[in-house]
């Protein structure tokens, strides 16, 4: 998707005061507005204006995009242009950090003719004007991104989260807050997956209770496992030798520790060994998948040239026989 410069949209600065917002979306609204305009483009046109206006005036979405945009001036996120038809990918957590009121079932906002860019970034975030006005008394639920580490993923713990939040300032002026907020993260935890925190939403209406943070679940790369739901992958490098022979070799395991696992003889390149229940705690639990990968050895000393000029010899072998090609 197309990477949205909602500044340039508005012939704006980054550094546009709320007011110089305003001003300049009034002034290209009279100038684009299908009903009044004579420009060909001028329905696109009102669209982009709109759509700018949308996330510029809005505090926090603002926020979240002036965050996302330096990121993406710093080469994160975009593959190929970020121009009209730029392959534009998000970086990871970009909006990690940040509140809005959304809550975690809530469905895309009623923005049918804005762009995919903003649907993918803000097609969640608060529901505005009446239909926020005539939300129930009940405090609205935010929601927010947590990371953990793998190790936390499964042994469960405890850790503080700050979060940028808006609330009202002295002068009854909207203002962003940084709260901390101490989150127990339960084992089996998985990607996706919401830890509900009751009461720490938008406060209530007329005496009815605050709304709740859902703060979604992001678990982190780790350096040996891959994540697949329940399920763990990691690669396994073995010598041609084990491959060949068979072995027993050791193993680091996610919870901690280590386990000996049988490589097979004649093991090839990719073979898959389970390990049961060495995955996410869950019902049921997650399993533990090994990818050998045969690690050749480096013939970088006359020794282990020798050794190999001796193998070719000893056993003959033609990985490239299926390809019906002929020998010399």
């Amino acid at each position: 998707m197309e990477f949205k410069d909602y500044y340039k949209a508005l012939g704006l600065a980054p550094t546009a005061s709320d007011d110089e917002v305003r001003k300049a979306y009034r002034k290209l609204a009279r100038k684009y507005h299908p009903d009044v305009s004579k420009e060909t483009d001028a329905e696109a046109k009102m669209r982009d204006i709109n759509e700018a206006n949308d996330v510029l005036r809005d505090k926090e979405k603002r926020a979240a995009y002036d965050a996302l945009a330096a990121r993406v001036a710093r080469g994160e996120g975009a593959s190929g242009s970020t121009g009209s038809g730029g392959d534009f990918r998000p970086p990871p957590g970009w909006d990690e950090g940040f509140e809005f009121h959304r809550g975690p079932h809530q469905g895309p906002a009623d923005h049918a003719d804005f762009s995919e860019f903003f649907s993918s970034m803000f097609g969640a975030t608060e529901r505005r004007g009446a239909e926020r006005r005539n939300h129930r008394a009940k405090g609205e639920d935010h929601h927010a991104a947590i990371e953990i580490s793998l190790e936390d993923a499964i042994n469960g713990a405890e850790r503080e989260i700050t979060l940028r939040a808006l609330d009202t300032d002295a002068q009854g002026q909207p203002a962003f807050v940084n709260r901390t907020l101490s989150v127990k993260i339960p084992a089996g935890v998985h990607p996706g997956q919401f830890i509900r925190l009751t009461g720490h939403g938008m406060p209530g209406q007329g005496g009815e209770p605050a709304g709740d943070l859902y703060l979604e679940v992001r678990i982190a790369p780790h350096k040996l496992y891959r994540i697949e739901e329940r399920d763990l992958y990691m690669t396994l490098p073995v010598t041609p030798t084990e491959a060949a022979l068979g072995a027993q070799v050791k193993v680091p395991t996610p919870g901690g520790g280590v386990v000996e696992v049988t490589v097979p003889r004649n093991a090839r390149n990719g073979l898959k060994l389970r390990l049961k229940e060495r995955g996410l705690p869950g019902k049921p639990r997650g399993n533990l998948y090994l990818l050998l990968e045969i690690a050749l050895p480096p013939a970088d000393t006359d020794a282990a040239r020798q050794a190999y000029e001796q193998l070719a010899k000893a056993a003959p072998f033609d990985p490239r026989r299926h390809l019906g090609i002929s020998g010399d």
